[in-house]
Formats: structure tokens, C-alpha cells, sequence
């Protein structure tokens, strides 16, 4: 029996590759890698590690540090519901939160990409949740 194939329509150019999930907030001094794409179910806290050779997805707030494209790969992504990472690095592009914080009330997923040679963030949904 055949299994049809799905068509990628969401994200374009998006390769799948192994994956692993990770569900529980990420600790201060606690480091979550990855040698493929890497989903944190939950929040990560300053002073937590995440590092991955793909792309990092977090379903929560991203408030520590995130490494995607460790192994050089600036195609890689970072998406969080709320992206305030103290510093957040794509391959060999590396950038850190503004000084003055942003008192934020609403969740705004934002995605975090390689453009010209710096991070680009950007939000993800056209609206607030």
C-alpha cells in the first residue's frame, strides 16, 4: 500500500529532520541540545541552554540563552510564543536583548532568522493570541 505524499504548503523550504521534544521548563544551569531540530514544550528561564544544529521551537517564553545552527547552518530558525532570549545566536550570528526591557502583556510568537548578516525577528501570526 502506498502512502501518499504530503505536500510542505506552510513553510517553504522548511526540511524535516530528526526532531526531538523536550516538555518541562529549561532550568537555570540546565542545557537542552539537539543534533537535529529541537521543540521545547514549555518555558525556558534565564540562564537555561538551548542549543541545536537545526531549528529550535519553543511553545512558551524563551527568556535564556538559544543556540539553532550550531554545526554553521544560517538557514535555521528560531520561533518562541514570546522571544526574549538573553542572547540568541544562528550559526555564527550572535545578538542579545536590548538593555531596556518591554513590558509585554500579550503573547507575541515571534520567529528569529538570518538576513544580511544579522538576526531578523519578526512576529509569526498577523495578530495577538
Amino acid at each position: 500500500k502506498d502512502i501518499p505524499q504530503m505536500k510542505i504548503m506552510y513553510f517553504k523550504d522548511l526540511q524535516e529532520g530528526m526532531t526531538k521534544f523536550h516538555q518541562g521548563t529549561v532550568r537555570s544551569g540546565q542545557l537542552v541540545s539537539s543534533e537535529g531540530n529541537l521543540v521545547i514544550i514549555g518555558d525556558v528561564n534565564p540562564g537555561g541552554e538551548i542549543i541545536a544544529n537545526g531549528n529550535v521551537v519553543v511553545m512558551g517564553s524563551l527568556r535564556g540563552m538559544v543556540h539553532a545552527g550550531a554545526d554553521g547552518n544560517r538557514e535555521a530558525f528560531v520561533a518562541a510564543l514570546n522571544l526574549e532570549p538573553t542572547q540568541l545566536r544562528i550559526a555564527d550570528v550572535i545578538t542579545r536583548s536590548p538593555d531596556t526591557k518591554e513590558n509585554r502583556t500579550a503573547i507575541v510568537p515571534e520567529m528569529a532568522t538570518v538576513k544580511d548578516n544579522m538576526v531578523f525577528i519578526e512576529r509569526f501570526l498577523q495578530r495577538d493570541i
